[in-house]
């Protein structure tokens, strides 16, 4: 298994595999592997695996209902070490890192995946993430984190959020465990029509909508005041 995996949990949007693969085979620098998180009822699952064949094994199937699901799916699967888990059909070693990005961010900076690795390195523990050139410096829209912190909390992301709010918890999971790095120098872009650079289909019309904003916010709300402090203790701990 590589050093760096990058989990791209999509749906309804094969399009986006082949700009994502060409994009990493021209910016990365390092042992980095690509995989797409899939839900096993995506009307358009099969296309994923006709999109992928150029990275396979790039599919993990996720029986899950929710791009959080999936991501935390596949986030626990990869870095949960043994010959008992197979990928593509063979064991894997846990890599040092995994990484989000969405199926509409592109890395641009060559070598940006060494970046995060070196980053990574450095603190031992924590999160990187780079310039989306949206949100920048103010939410990790993509991110990469070291393995350890998936093992100790038993997830990415909090399992009670459905899509939104993930980026503020790994924001505020960084900071208040003092393990955050932002590298300004890094571009990994996000190609949102929040930006201007995607149409409003029904993907993000759905899960941006204002019920979905309500129903997040008040789960990231309640996981802040029942479980958020634990998970910080978890991290600082794996810090020493």
């Amino acid at each position: 298994m590589a050093d760096l995996v990058v989990i791209v949990p999509s749906r309804g949007r094969p399009e986006a595999v082949e700009p994502l693969i060409l994009a990493f085979q021209s910016t990365c620098t390092a042992d980095t592997k690509l995989v797409f998180a899939v839900d096993d009822d995506d009307p358009r699952e099969s296309d994923y695996w006709t999109a992928t064949k150029p990275i396979w094994p790039g599919i993990l199937p996720a029986g899950s209902r929710s791009m959080v699901e999936s991501l935390n799916q596949a986030a626990t699967k990869l870095t949960t070490p043994g010959d008992h888990h197979k990928f593509g059909g063979r064991p894997w070693r846990a890599p040092f890192a995994v990484g989000f990005m969405g199926d509409d961010h592109l890395p641009r900076t060559h070598g940006w995946d060494q970046a995060y690795l070196d980053a990574l390195l450095e603190l031992g523990t924590g999160i990187v993430y780079g310039d989306d050139l949206l949100q920048r410096r103010n939410l990790p829209t993509q991110c990469a984190m070291t393995a350890d912190i998936v093992r100790a909390l038993g997830y990415m992301a909090p399992p009670a959020l459905t899509h939104l709010y993930v980026d503020d918890f790994w924001r505020d999971l960084g900071l208040a465990a003092e393990c955050l790095r932002y590298l300004p120098d890094v571009v990994v872009e996000h190609r949102h029509p929040l930006a201007g650079k995607a149409e409003w289909d029904e993907g993000y019309k759905r899960v941006n909508d204002a019920g979905m904003y309500s129903a997040d916010a008040e789960a990231y709300g309640l996981y802040r005041r029942e479980r958020f402090e634990a998970d910080v203790a978890k991290v600082r701990a794996l810090r020493g």
